[in-house]
């Protein structure tokens, strides 16, 4: 691997964008490493945003592939991290 990629994803309506979000990230498993998501719960409401924070192995095309993918999604929006090794 030539390099290590960190995606943050904010999902501004989990309600609505939950399902397509999924999707992309189950056609992508096989490259995602560490995947970690939240959100802010209180005992009245859940909250409709979200955050989740991937880490992507395999090769170049794929990562940029899931990330694209992401990308199209309307209502999320996708940052990323690369590290050189």
């Amino acid at each position: 691997m030539d390099e290590i990629r960190i995606l943050g994803i904010y999902v501004m309506d989990r309600i609505k964008e939950a399902g397509k979000t999924q999707q992309v990230l189950s056609r992508y498993s096989d490259i995602i490493n560490t995947r970690l998501g939240f959100h802010e719960v209180t005992e009245q409401t859940c909250s409709r945003f979200g955050m989740i924070v991937l880490e992507l192995e395999g090769d170049k095309s794929s990562r940029d592939e899931i990330e694209s993918a992401l990308n199209d999604i309307e209502g999320i929006r996708v940052k990323h991290m690369k590290f050189t090794i």
